[in-house]
């Protein structure tokens, strides 16, 4: 059963930096994908940022320039350096990974990590 294991929220200034950290476990396959999205109780999850297992990359247009993912395929760790923060990146981010498995492709989610970015 592949679970997913985050770390690093918190409150933060304007201003200030946070790093986001997961690990996955129990996975037989390699991850196609490993990423993390945001959510806030007025809007629906959207990615941040996202890594293919070749490093390919996806920046949301509010990610690029202040966040910087990276990940270990060895360990099975995904995480996201977020600087320059700011007010609107307060939100529930979650782990995000994704395998195929059969052929069909699984999807898998960690518990969310609060930031809450306050001055």
């Amino acid at each position: 059963q592949v679970q997913l294991a985050e770390s690093g929220g918190g409150l933060v200034q304007p201003g200030g930096s946070l790093r986001l950290s997961c690990t996955a476990s129990g996975s037989t396959f390699a991850f196609v994908w490993m990423g993390w999205y945001r959510q806030t109780p007025e809007k629906e999850r959207k990615l941040v940022a996202r890594m293919s297992l070749s490093d390919q990359i996806q920046y949301s247009d509010s990610a690029k320039g202040r966040f910087t993912i990276s990940r270990d395929n060895r360990k099975n760790t995904v995480s996201l350096q977020m600087d320059s923060l700011k007010f609107e990146d307060t939100a529930a981010y979650y782990c995000h990974a994704g395998q195929y498995n059969g052929g069909h492709y699984d999807e898998y989610w960690g518990q969310g990590t609060q930031v809450t970015v306050s001055s």
